[in-house]
């Protein structure tokens, strides 16, 4: 499997990403588009002349949001629309509410080393709002992205799937001493191995999909971790940060591919250890077993 390069590198913009590249008529969802990198992956897809919805648990700075990428870009064709991950009923009213084809989702919206907490099924938080919730939004919408016949997802993942493989004994903690990054650094695994798990069964529906490490960027996302740790040197910008999410949901050297992930516009290689955690990604996240295995397990929990 000849591993995917591009012309854009980590100093890359999402707006150079998309340069030249038109997608008028195609339909987009970005979860979490209010805050971070978000706001430019949104901001990026309606230069580009696609009709954007905006999945966000705050509507009023969703709204706001839009307002700013519609007069940045000209685009009137900027949706808002409440999503709770966490919340299965709000995840229903979501896809009961879409209409039409779509062609892009972009998987975005995430939590950090957050304290212990869980939902009502019992599920931890980080498990259920990086992945969980963003699996039963794929299922739900998956008519839609097949209506299409070229319909790509894109999961946002971290390098800190470094941390930890999915402990299937104990995927929730219920055994296991709560550890914050642990459970951070499963549910990005988790994020990796449903893009491998999406790939294999939904290739045939025209449904790709694949993973990305967006980089370090200074956001909302580090407000449990007293702010980003990470040098200032291998630091990004969110329009920086934004430019891989992009590159897998418009670039045509991304047709037709998918269950794979990439870090700074071009394929990761593999690691063989945790390098520190700051890049590479390892076997366990690409792992055919682990992906099928994880696919029924959610299916399971949401059943």
């Amino acid at each position: 499997m000849t591993q995917i390069t591009t012309p854009f590198g980590r100093h890359s913009t999402a707006a150079e990403v998309v340069e030249g590249i038109d997608l008028s008529g195609k339909r987009a969802i970005v979860t979490g588009a209010a805050s971070g990198i978000g706001i430019e992956t949104a901001r990026a897809l309606a230069h580009t002349g696609a009709e954007v919805t905006l999945a966000v648990r705050n509507t009023d700075a969703g709204t706001q949001t839009a307002a700013d990428i519609t007069a940045t870009t000209g685009n009137q064709n900027i949706h808002v629309a409440p999503l709770d991950l966490s919340d299965r009923g709000s995840i229903a009213a979501f896809i009961a509410a879409w209409e039409g084809p779509l062609h892009i989702l972009v998987n975005n919206a995430g939590v950090m080393a957050l304290p212990e907490q869980h939902t009502p099924e019992g599920w931890e938080m980080q498990f259920a709002t990086n992945y969980l919730g963003h699996f039963a939004l794929a299922l739900g919408l998956h008519d839609a992205l097949a209506a299409d016949g070229a319909a790509r997802i894109v999961s946002v993942s971290s390098s800190g799937h470094l941390m930890s493989p999915i402990v299937f004994d104990d995927i929730h903690f219920a055994f296991r001493p709560y550890d914050p990054w642990l459970a951070y650094g499963q549910s990005k695994t988790a994020n990796i191995l449903f893009a491998v798990g999406a790939t294999t069964r939904w290739f045939r529906d025209g449904i790709t999909a694949n993973a990305l490490m967006p980089g370090a960027i200074a956001t909302n996302l580090q407000r449990y971790t007293d702010g980003i740790k990470t040098p200032p040197e291998r630091q990004k910008t969110p329009e920086q940060g934004a430019a891989t999410s992009i590159l897998l949901a418009t670039s045509p050297l991304l047709e037709r591919i998918g269950g794979r992930y990439f870090e700074d516009c071009n394929e990761a290689v593999c690691v063989t250890n945790g390098n520190g955690y700051m890049s590479g990604v390892a076997p366990y996240a690409l792992d055919p077993n682990n992906a099928d295995r994880l696919w029924k397990e959610s299916l399971r929990l949401l059943a």
